[in-house]
């Protein structure tokens, strides 16, 4: 009996091992998916930072805190992992890989890894540690940057004078802007090379340009006190602006002993370049990022419709004391009535009773946005500054359409506007206003009708000769259009006083806030400008 049950034993141990075997061949068999198609899964993951669909992969769940510690340290944007050929063997397997880390305001990092795979629950998995990161890589080690500077670039004018070392005028400070130190939120923003308390752009260009005048430190990428790469920084780039230092100079001569917030902008008329931006009052810059009723410099814009649809600055029209379009009643500055006049001498007296039936029974609502678009309404600027654009509303009635003709109801514009605007008329064609060469402009050139050009040169002549500012003291060769905007409530509306126009190549634009009538008030402010430049 005895040994009938060892043999029984023996036999039972037998077939248990068989099965064992059989179990394991089973077991291998069914194993699923292959080591390469986990790690190609793993590498996927690990590019687009998606770390929950990573530890989906893992054998044994962990943290992957060295995976997010690795990232926010050393400012990842962008990860490309290249896998290498599997090697496998008893259940285990390992794949090699390069990484190519893209790093904010560094640069390019690569480096060797591997990856380990084991078999767990009959599927490929990966067998995660610190290494699988960096083969360098030991819990609880940290990545760190040690970073050095360049020397931050230059801010120049169009002459290549520099404008950035807080000597300059208030007004091109604000365009400039200045320096603060970093704060958190700005290292966040602007990548882990930088630290809190490094100064950076704050406002303006300097904010604008800040990666590029700053250039990108040399780094040290480094794990624990381990220095694992060096990476060579670059120099930072100049800004170059097209301000010209004596119009600049000229501007500032011509408002900076005005009493009321003045703004002046002038730009070069056959590129759309900026010349020069004053504000005699600091804080918000007027001159770029202000909303104001253009007035009567609107007809300007008006007279471009008018020429195109065939109205000639030589017909017959009435100037009366006042008309009513759509139910608006209108009437002229100080109430002036000149009869029956040319069309050219109705825009030097500046008629809004011309103005308004003209735009009514010779444009309408449609043909009169064309025209406003065509010099810049409506369009998007982007000088390297905050900047409002133009508004120019479509006219939802008749009286709308009456007011927007010299100016009023629901447009708003600030003097870089109106200055591109006096560029467009001295040139020809509409360019978009531009601070920085450098930058590629949103919005597309736009030639004026053909044919207004020349009329339209001849009728701002004689604003200056014989209309509103023939008292302003401009010089000869001048061109432009007085206006003076109503705005706020009331029975007895305050004024804007703007003029706005050209001489030469170059065109400007001048407002005076609740300076009252524009060629008593801002055409002598472009007289001085002109005068010194």
């Amino acid at each position: 009996m005895a040994r009938g049950r060892t043999i029984a034993i023996v036999s039972v141990s037998a077939v248990l091992a068989v099965g064992a075997a059989a179990g394991g061949a089973y077991y291998v068999l069914h194993t699923r998916g292959t080591p390469a198609e986990t790690a190609q899964r793993f590498a996927a993951a690990w590019q687009a930072g998606d770390k929950t669909a990573m530890a989906a992969l893992l054998a044994t769940p962990k943290q992957l805190t060295a995976y997010d510690q690795q990232r926010t340290a050393l400012a990842v944007e962008s990860a490309a992992i290249k896998l290498g050929k599997v090697t496998e063997g008893d259940g285990r397997a390992s794949v090699p890989y390069t990484a190519t880390l893209n790093m904010k305001n560094v640069g390019e990092w690569t480096y060797q890894g591997r990856i380990d795979l084991v078999v767990a629950d009959r599927t490929w998995k990966v067998d995660w540690k610190p290494a699988t990161l960096h083969p360098s890589m030991t819990e609880g080690a940290t990545f760190s940057l040690e970073t050095k500077w360049p020397q931050r670039a230059e801010i120049t004018d169009a002459d290549g004078g520099r404008i950035d070392t807080g000597t300059v005028g208030g007004s091109v400070q604000q365009l400039v802007g200045y320096l603060e130190k970093a704060t958190k939120k700005d290292v966040a923003r602007l990548g882990s090379s930088y630290k809190v308390g490094q100064p950076i752009g704050a406002h303006g260009l300097q904010a604008t340009f800040q990666e590029q005048l700053a250039g990108t430190p040399t780094t040290e990428i480094k794990l624990g006190d381990k220095t694992l790469e060096t990476i060579e920084g670059t120099e930072g780039k100049p800004v170059e602006t097209t301000l010209d230092p004596k119009a600049q100079a000229a501007a500032v001569t011509a408002v900076k002993h005005m009493k009321k917030p003045t703004s002046l902008v002038a730009i070069k008329a056959s590129t759309g370049e900026i010349l020069a931006v004053v504000n005699n009052v600091g804080g918000f810059n007027r001159a770029l990022d202000g909303r104001y009723p253009p007035g009567s410099t609107f007809k300007a814009v008006t007279a471009i419709g008018l020429l195109a649809a065939g109205v000639s600055p030589q017909d017959t029209v009435t100037c009366p004391k006042n008309v009513n379009v759509g139910g608006l009643p209108i009437r002229n500055s100080d109430e002036e009535a000149f009869g029956s006049i040319s069309f050219l001498d109705s825009f030097a007296h500046s008629c809004n009773t011309t103005f308004a039936p003209l735009a009514k029974s010779k444009l309408g609502a449609d043909k009169l946005l064309e025209a406003a678009e065509d010099v810049g309404f409506n369009q998007p600027l982007n000088i390297g500054v905050p900047a409002t654009r133009p508004s120019f509303p479509k006219a939802e009635s008749d009286a709308e359409l009456a007011a927007e003709s010299f100016g009023q109801a629901r447009i708003t514009a600030s003097p870089l506007s109106m200055a591109s605007v006096a560029a467009a008329i001295a040139d020809g064609t509409w360019r978009p206003p531009t601070l920085v060469p450098a930058i590629k402009q949103k919005a597309e050139e736009r030639k004026l009708p053909s044919g207004v050009k020349a009329g339209l040169h001849s009728m701002m002549s004689a604003v200056v000769t014989k209309g509103t500012a023939k008292s302003a003291g401009l010089p000869a060769g001048t061109h432009g259009k007085t206006g003076t905007a109503e705005f706020g409530t009331g029975e007895k509306l305050d004024t804007h006083a703007w003029f706005m126009g050209f001489k030469g190549d170059v065109a400007f634009a001048v407002v005076v806030e609740g300076g009252g009538g524009g060629g008593a008030v801002a055409a002598p402010v472009a007289a001085t400008f002109l005068k010194n430049l």
